[in-house]
């Protein structure tokens, strides 16, 4: 069997300059990086009239360690979509190199829905990451040449809560103390390193809309407190317009197409656990004016993801989807009825019931608390017995949601075709799309809403730490923002251990700090991580070139 990387190579692209045709792109608009990706320029978004087209969304269950594939299965929909005669785009974000060289492997799909090229895509790409960790890093040593300078804004070097990332899992990194060897050489603190889709700059450079938008976002980040407690703001260090310089191009969306021709915008790529996990506002707006359908999806499970894409990135940028894909795969589910990973192959549909009611919260959330229609897309593996499909098509008929199976991985489009038939039908369903909490009200109102309705826990616990925090933040003029959990992906609670549907569960609420430029409040629970680390094996061990340039390996 091929892998994903030897499929991808075995597929003739098409010039990046016949994808921008079809997806009804002037050559005016385009800026190319070599001859299968492009930039598109910004200007475009206010020409022509079209109306935009339907936003559909793929989320999936809580994820396990065996997969369920809700990137592939979002790039087989568009396949499928346009393979019925309908004008599609996809939105996906950008993978992280980190990812890449650590546990996970690429982003770019799997099998044959993948989008192309794939290296290109899950490497260097065009750029964008450099410049959000460029800036992030000029923003980190201006603070710090400010204080060596005089400190005039009188900022404490022990509340510095801005750091320095790199797009790399680099666990050397999490604690370091630097500024050492002398006067000249600096302020010695102690300091650390997030991976740069944790830097604050990916999330707000994926929420703005517009130049002026992101230098007024950046201008707001804030970046430590003064002595006497007061926030300190990359404005206030006058660095939001060198930042900005440095992010003009990484705004624009990048165009690149799927194994089918199918045009593809991939482009940002904030962590689900910590920032918002949605490709770009751009990005998204674009394939809505170009496409009669938008497919995007969001990162890990719909408590996460899908969370935030409705609450956050819907909200700000004003957008109302029309349907939602639920992906899951039997394994998955039956892991989550407590069969190990090495045991998933045979038939046992008592781990299957077991494990379906962590699917059924999910369908639950979208159709009740968001009112918005669904479909559960299986993403079906020759292991699946029928008795486990009917099984799962079953329960989800309780709640009115179809199930389609879909193989995508292994025939790409014509896999996905029933699925995207079913998505045209829900997508001309009237939807009454809500919130699943208001702005008003307090901070601990809106964390309770989200674990309450989404996650299913009983209560919130809030330490007295996050307590001070929430008042100052409230004393601060902060409460009206969206809350952005960051959670665990492996549960709905905040034990990762909890799998399926845990039930009487309380969540703990550690910390909870300011993203004043992306315009959210993160609220952290349980262990989360800004800097991952590599396994014992890396995926970069695996990985190598030939002599002609040729990669190899790259999942």
């Amino acid at each position: 069997m091929m892998t994903d990387i030897e499929i991808a190579q075995s597929v003739k692209m098409k010039p990046i300059t016949e994808i921008a045709e079809t997806a009804g792109v002037d050559s005016k608009y385009l800026e190319q990086y070599g001859n299968y990706k492009a930039k598109i320029d910004l200007s475009l978004l206010n020409e022509g009239s079209k109306k935009d087209g339907k936003l559909v969304l793929v989320t999936a269950i809580t994820p396990t360690p065996a997969g369920e594939g809700k990137t592939t299965t979002t790039i087989g929909l568009a396949d499928g979509l346009k393979r019925i005669g309908k004008n599609v785009m996809v939105a996906l974000r950008e993978p992280s190199l980190g990812p890449v060289f650590g546990v996970k492997g690429g982003a770019a799909g799997g099998g044959y829905a993948q989008v192309v090229p794939m290296e290109d895509i899950n490497l260097h790409f065009t750029g964008d990451f450099h410049a959000i960790g460029a800036a992030n890093n000029l923003l980190a040593a201006m603070l710090d040449n400010h204080i060596y300078q005089g400190n005039s804004l009188n900022i404490d070097p022990r509340r510095i809560t801005w750091k320095r990332c790199v797009d790399m899992n680099d666990r050397q990194l999490r604690f370091v103390t630097d500024g050492l060897g002398g006067r000249v050489n600096g302020v010695p603190r102690e300091d650390g390193y997030d991976i740069t889709v944790a830097s604050e700059i990916m999330a707000v450079l994926c929420l703005a809309t517009s130049i002026t938008d992101l230098k007024e976002r950046l201008s707001r980040i804030i970046v430590g407190y003064t002595y006497d407690e007061k926030p300190v703001t990359a404005g206030q260090l006058n660095a939001a317009g060198a930042m900005t310089a440095l992010l003009k191009d990484a705004l624009k969306p990048n165009l690149v197409q799927t194994l089918e021709g199918t045009p593809a915008f991939v482009h940002g790529g904030p962590f689900a656990n910590i920032a918002h996990g949605c490709n770009s506002v751009m990005a998204t707006k674009l394939a809505m004016k170009l496409g009669d359908y938008a497919i995007t999806e969001a990162g890990f499970g719909a408590d996460l993801g899908a969370e935030k894409f409705l609450d956050i990135k819907c909200r700000y940028a004003g957008l109302a989807p029309s349907a939602v894909v639920i992906v899951a795969t039997i394994r998955a589910l039956k892991m989550h009825g407590g069969v190990p990973k090495t045991e998933l192959s045979g038939e046992n549909l008592e781990a299957l019931e077991k494990g379906i009611p962590n699917l059924l919260r999910h369908v639950s959330n979208i159709k009740n608390v968001y009112k918005l229609p669904s479909v559960v897309a299986v993403n079906r593996f020759p292991t699946d017995t029928d008795a486990e499909v009917n099984l799962i098509i079953e329960k989800c008929k309780e709640l009115g949601v179809n199930v389609i199976l879909s193989n995508v991985w292994a025939e790409g489009g014509k896999g996905g075709e029933e699925l995207a038939k079913e998505v045209v039908n829900l997508c001309e369903q009237p939807n009454d799309f809500t919130f699943s909490y208001a702005l008003e009200g307090s901070i601990e109102d809106k964390i309770e809403a989200v674990v309450k309705k989404i996650y299913g826990g009983d209560e919130i616990s809030v330490l007295p730490a996050a307590k001070k925090q929430i008042a100052a933040l409230e004393a601060m003029g902060y409460a009206n923002l969206p809350v952005c959990m960051a959670k665990t992906q492996y549960s709905f609670s905040d034990d990762p251990s909890k799998l399926g549907a845990p039930e009487n569960f309380t969540v703990t609420i550690k910390n909870v700090k300011i993203s004043a430029g992306a315009g959210f409040i993160v609220v952290l629970t349980g262990d989360i991580m800004t800097m991952p680390g590599l396994p014992k094996i890396p995926a970069a061990e695996k990985i190598d070139v030939d002599e002609n340039g040729k990669i190899s390996g790259l999942f």
